[in-house]
């Protein structure tokens, strides 16, 4: 049938079956009878595409929408305030952090370590988190999740604005830095804003720019995003796929990085022992500490609202994965 047939009548072998699909407006899937494990709870099932988080709330809110994902801050707050609703938090492998694009060239502020430190002790990791995750987020150290296989278990550097300012003048700027557009990855405006604000205070000015999501996906793939920018990465596996995808110089998402580096992800691939590959692992991602190759904030832990009509909702049932196992969701007919 080709890709255009299967567009339309995809198959598969899971517990549920197409029925419908309106491109970027919805998916409707009905329960199959003769899945293995047994039929699920729930016989229909419509996903539906919503932009923006706040409209997400209102829908749950209102009746329309059983569960919300991924809500900012602010509108799970709202959320949490309704006796009749709840707010439960994914365990997924999932982290936002500040990426120096430029910190390669020579000619651009960022190739100066202590602007980028400036960076790291200007941000308050645990108000961002209270803010737009409701104390749910663990403030970072490093870019690999502390619920990774072989992640480094650290602490970030201390919330030191008037550190950030010392720097600042050490490295030339003693009236601040701008710093140009700021883009934040689409979908967590709280966490974008309370960045910039902290950036802010400690005299690092920078302007938001807004951008679609799946152009800011393909900008940061085609490395278009230059300067600083805010990001995030929820992909599976264990600390080397994050090395593989953003700190080693070939990653499909990195901008740069050191031979030594990728020395050590090549040595760390081809052990067979895994305390040795781990103690190759946590090498690399101490390395990127001392050499501030990023800004760490916090793992994020997606936000989900659950609607009064579920009894069952499965969040946190699936392993390192932010959605429900849907076969065994319940709710009330």
């Amino acid at each position: 049938m080709g890709d255009d047939g299967f567009r339309k009548h995809p198959v598969g072998a899971g517990p549920y079956k197409f029925v419908s699909h309106q491109p970027g407006v919805e998916v409707v899937l009905e329960a199959y009878p003769g899945y293995w494990r047994r039929v699920p709870n729930v016989k229909t099932l419509v996903m539906k595409s919503v932009p923006e988080a706040t409209t997400r709330a209102v829908m749950l809110k209102s009746g329309e929408a059983d569960i919300a994902y991924v809500l900012d801050g602010p509108d799970a707050e709202s959320i949490k305030r309704d006796s009749r609703m709840q707010v439960v938090a994914s365990k997924h492998a999932s982290i936002f952090w500040i990426e120096f694009a430029d910190q390669w060239d020579p000619k651009s502020p960022w190739h100066d370590k202590r602007l980028r430190l400036a960076v790291n002790y200007a941000l308050n990791r645990q108000r961002i988190n209270e803010a737009a995750c409701l104390g749910f987020c663990p403030p970072a150290g490093v870019v690999v999740p502390r619920v990774m296989e072989f992640s480094l278990q650290v602490d970030p550097l201390p919330f030191d604005p008037q550190r950030a300012k010392q720097l600042l003048v050490e490295a030339g700027y003693p009236n601040g830095l701008d710093a140009g557009d700021f883009v934040g990855i689409p979908g967590f405006p709280t966490v974008a804003e309370s960045v910039v604000n902290y950036l802010s205070a400690a005299d690092i000015r920078v302007r938001i720019r807004g951008m679609e999501r799946a152009a800011f996906y393909s900008d940061w793939k085609e490395k278009k995003l230059r300067g600083l920018f805010l990001t995030a990465a929820g992909n599976s596996g264990n600390a080397a796929s994050r090395v593989e995808a953003f700190i080693q110089s070939k990653g499909a998402y990195a901008y740069g990085g050191y031979p030594d580096i990728d020395d050590l992800f090549l040595q760390q691939a081809r052990e067979r022992d895994p305390k040795k590959r781990e103690a190759v692992l946590l090498k690399i991602q101490q390395i990127t500490i001392d050499r501030v190759m990023f800004a760490p904030v916090m793992d994020l832990r997606a936000l989900m609202g659950i609607g009064p009509r579920v009894v069952k909702h499965t969040i946190t049932d699936v392993w390192m994965s932010p959605f429900p196992s849907y076969e065994d969701m319940e709710v009330k007919e």
